[in-house]
């Protein structure tokens, strides 16, 4: 549905949105895969498997380099473990 494009093509498009927002940081394709996994997919609580899926990835443990556990994915899984217990 979409055009594919190339990664070179990619990057200079987000060089220009960069540029257009004041983001002073180089974005890449690379860092579009980390930003999506971890902020995206993983804060929204998807799966490691569904986001190896929507990655490309064979296997996890490919993904768990894309995807940075966040402190609020560990604050929301430790609230979940104090409703259990009743603490």
């Amino acid at each position: 549905m979409l055009p594919v494009i190339s990664n070179q093509r990619m990057n200079a498009y987000l060089k220009e949105i960069a540029d257009l927002c004041g983001i002073n940081k180089k974005l890449t394709t690379h860092v579009a895969r980390h930003t999506c996994a971890t902020v995206v997919l993983l804060a929204n609580e998807v799966s490691i498997e569904n986001v190896a899926k929507i990655l490309g990835h064979s296997n996890t443990k490919m993904s768990h380099h894309y995807a940075k556990v966040l402190d609020s994915s560990i604050m929301r899984d430790m609230e979940k473990v104090r409703v259990n217990f009743k603490i």
